[in-house]
């Protein structure tokens, strides 16, 4: 994970080493002070040399201010190679999220993945810039403090170096319980951008059904774990931070009183320069000493978001079959052949599902709910994979296929239509970012939506809102028709695409769909028998099964399933029974 994390750097080579020198003078740099002070005390001073008092000020304040400068190129810069970094793993991860399976997002939270590509990779970027340079800052500074104050005095130096095992030890039995709480809380992150997410995309169900109060305690939940863990995260940390901050003044006492002692009795050399240089060099030596304590956690932190970062980066992709093809031009012949397939940790869904459907012809699939009719609409531009059994596209497997050619020859319209945040043509244009503005304006007109366009204030540029809340449920609908006239796919499916509109709507949809229907092979889900009476075939879809199969007028003189079926809805009329749920 190391070599990967490394990586990263490569693109930053330059910015990273000019960073790490920067780092190695601000650590020698904070050496000069103790040491003028020493020699300003036992010589300057006591040989009245005024002018190299003053000059050894002003050398002082030139290389503070040289520092100053090695500050900012680090903060500035060492921040902006930790954003560019964080930027590359985003954009990689997002990247990623484009080549996972459908399954993948059945089984994880939208706020998960979202924590991971925000909170986590903020973390990585911190480590990826503070790291080195707390490392060579803190590392140079207490190997260079310590022997300096070795070189003074030996008998304190030891004194001084036994404090920081005794550091390292009050880390290790604090940071257990800290890591534990901060790993509680970041899982309460996820869960409360999750939530959110969920709450959000929902408000207006919310509003609906008066339940905000509900909303709100299923949100207090995870805010609530996330408080308890931070909580006992920072309860161990105040109780670190005020033991070892005691540790730390405890010495410095003992250094002052120890150092007082040596200048009292003259033991050795040590003279009022010695003592005074040492006293200004223990925080010089103890604080790097804590700066590299903390690097452990923050290296903790990182470590565990580029982990996370890592396990998504390496779940499995949309898999190629090894004979992977492009996706010819195509008639369209769809034909299921044995195939049998079940979601993760479901029964059985689909059971040696066997059917034809010809080029240009038009099947419709009807039946209960969970039977199995948006499954083997799933399966033709392969959203899943087959367990057993095989589907040809014009005589050839569709795994031969590339994924990208397979499903540029399909066009799906389902009940709920997804539309992105942006204007009426960005949605239209989503069915070929590169047409020109005559194809889109022949897909409106196709479409039905037209009209619609011309008579708002801002016409194509109007903004329709996140997934397209401003658009009434048809005016949804004939936009994603619209798109999919741009795309022109040989293979069209229609998954109960007209179920959730009213009877005038729907007449116009239908009328869209029809126009777009002309010579392509179409799957058509059906809730209303009323739409697919005139479809080649129809397939009566329940339990994984095909229970019978053939054209409208023969199911009917079969009388079995579908018959009942239709004469539940078309009792006395020819109009639509509503509430009676078949599809």
């Amino acid at each position: 994970m190391l070599k990967r994390f490394i990586q990263y750097y490569k693109n930053h080579k330059v910015i990273l080493t000019l960073d790490l020198i920067a780092s190695f003078f601000i650590a020698i740099i904070g050496i000069g002070y103790p040491i003028i002070t020493r020699t300003m005390l036992n010589d300057w001073v006591p040989n009245g040399q005024v002018k190299l008092i003053f000059i050894g000020g002003l050398v002082l304040v030139g290389i503070y201010l040289l520092r100053m400068y090695f500050r900012y190129f680090v903060q500035y810069y060492g921040h902006v190679m930790g954003i560019k970094m964080q930027g590359e793993m985003r954009s990689d991860l997002f990247d990623k999220l484009q080549k996972l399976p459908y399954a993948y997002f059945d089984d994880h939270e939208t706020g998960v993945i979202m924590s991971t590509m925000t909170n986590d990779l903020f973390d990585v970027s911190e480590l990826a810039h503070h790291g080195p340079e707390n490392l060579f800052i803190a590392s140079f500074t207490a190997i260079g403090a310590f022997t300096y104050l070795m070189l003074i005095d030996w008998i304190l130096g030891l004194v001084l170096l036994a404090e920081v095992p005794i550091l390292f030890f009050l880390t290790w039995f604090f940071r257990k319980k800290f890591r534990s709480s901060m790993r509680r809380s970041k899982i309460a992150i996820a869960n409360i951008n999750a939530r959110l997410e969920s709450s959000i995309s929902g408000i207006r169900v919310t509003k609906a059904f008066t339940n905000e109060k509900t909303e709100k305690q299923r949100f207090e939940v995870a805010n609530r774990e996330f408080v308890n863990a931070r909580t006992e995260a920072f309860s161990s940390m105040g109780k670190y931070f005020a033991v070892s901050q005691f540790v730390t003044d405890f010495f410095n006492v003992l250094i002052l009183v120890l150092g007082g002692f040596f200048l009292y009795r003259s033991v050795g050399n040590f003279n009022y320069g010695d003592y005074s240089a040492f006293v200004v060099s223990v925080s010089l030596f103890i604080a790097p000493i804590n700066t590299l304590i903390s690097f452990m956690e923050q290296f903790e932190n990182g470590a565990a978001g580029f982990s996370r970062f890592v396990a998504l980066m390496d779940e499995k992709e949309e898999s190629m079959h090894s004979g992977s093809l492009p996706c010819p031009t195509i008639e369209g012949e769809l034909v299921f052949e044995n195939v049998t397939f079940q979601y993760e940790g479901s029964n059985e869904v689909l059971d040696d599902v066997s059917f034809r459907v010809e080029k240009g012809k038009t099947l419709a699939l009807v039946g209960p709910s969970g039977g199995g009719k948006t499954t083997i609409c799933h399966l033709i531009p392969r959203f899943y994979f087959l367990e057993k059994g095989r589907i040809y596209l014009d005589g050839v497997d569709i795994e031969k296929y590339t994924l990208r050619s397979l499903r540029e020859k399909i066009g799906i319209v389902q009940q709920d239509v997804f539309l992105f945040g942006g204007s009426i043509k960005d949605n239209i244009l989503y069915g070929c970012p590169e047409a020109s503005d005559e194809e889109v304006f022949a897909a409106a007109k196709k479409a039905n939506i037209l009209d619609f366009i011309n008579e708002l204030p801002d016409g194509w540029d109007t903004e329709i809102g996140e997934r397209g809340v401003r658009l009434s449920g048809g005016q949804k609908q004939r936009l994603s028709i619209a798109r999919l006239f741009l795309k022109n796919p040989p293979i069209l499916i229609l998954d109960e695409a007209t179920s959730a509109l009213d009877n005038t709507t729907e007449m116009l949809i239908q009328q869209s769909l029809q126009e777009l229907a002309k010579g392509r092979t179409c799957i058509i889900v059906a809730h209303r028998l009323s739409t697919i009476k005139n479809a080649d075939e129809i397939a009566v879809v329940s339990r994984g099964k095909i229970m019978e199969m053939g054209s409208h007028e023969y199911l009917l003189k079969k009388n079995g399933i579908y018959s009942e079926l239709y004469f539940l809805q078309f009792k006395d009329t020819d109009q639509v029974a509503y509430g009676v749920e078949i599809g």
